[in-house]
């Protein structure tokens, strides 16, 4: 099966040796918006608690999150295939673990700029990127001190409603990094927190639309909502 790497094999045979000489590696093909795309992640990513000092972890208590493809990214990856037009806009991703939904948009015909807290999930994101012959431009990016001039016609998140000490911190990310008139997909899997979330974004002058979404990829459904969080209009 050819994903579109060719070209690129010798590069990507470098980083794969790069990163297998740090990480048990594992390889996945999903079949998205009718084509099929692999992604590399980590095999177990509770195997990287081990790397993780107790200052490090007492510091941001950043767990690695990002070395796994969980099912809410699976889910927003297919709807963005399925249900939006990407074709020459400009997409952000927070939280984009191994880049998953940023390569999908990058094949769906935007500019992509994945973005994540751990500098090692950029590296996966770089090497999926390659793998899907796409081009995905990634940044490292701190939600609770955004740094980033531009802004986007669209933004993506998957599975980042874990902490509530979060919540606030992606909501002013989000007003930071849209353009005016722009949209924010956010895709939960059904957790509490959610609930917190929405209200903070409607505090926000946020207006927002929800789709319910099933995963449906093995013996127990996950249903995963995704919300479309748009600025209000104040006439």
């Amino acid at each position: 099966m050819n994903l579109g790497k060719d070209k690129h094999i010798p590069e990507l045979e470098q980083r794969y040796q790069e990163l297998s000489r740090e990480y048990e590696l594992s390889e996945i093909t999903y079949t998205i918006g009718g084509r099929p795309f692999g992604f590399l992640s980590v095999r177990d990513s509770y195997a990287l608690l081990d790397r993780i000092s107790p200052e490090e972890f007492l510091k941001d208590e950043q767990m690695p999150y990002w070395a796994e493809i969980w099912p809410a990214a699976v889910t927003l990856s297919s709807f963005i295939a399925d249900e939006l037009s990407l074709q020459g806009r400009s997409i952000v991703e927070l939280g984009a673990g191994v880049g998953m939904a940023s390569v999908v948009a990058a094949a769906c015909g935007a500019r992509v700029l994945a973005t994540d807290y751990s500098t090692e999930a950029l590296r996966f994101v770089g090497y999926n990127a390659l793998l899907n012959g796409v081009e995905v431009a990634t940044r490292q990016l701190d939600w609770r001190a955004v740094r980033c001039s531009e802004r986007f016609d669209m933004l993506f998140a998957a599975d980042v409603l874990y902490e509530r000490v979060n919540l606030l911190p992606i909501v002013t990310a989000i007003e930071k990094l849209l353009k005016p008139g722009g949209s924010a997909y956010i895709a939960d899997p059904r957790r509490r927190l959610a609930g917190q979330f929405l209200e903070l974004a409607g505090e926000n002058g946020f207006s927002v639309t929800p789709y319910s979404r099933q995963y449906k990829d093995g013996s127990q459904p996950v249903g995963v909502n995704i919300y479309r969080l748009e600025v209000m209009n104040h006439e």
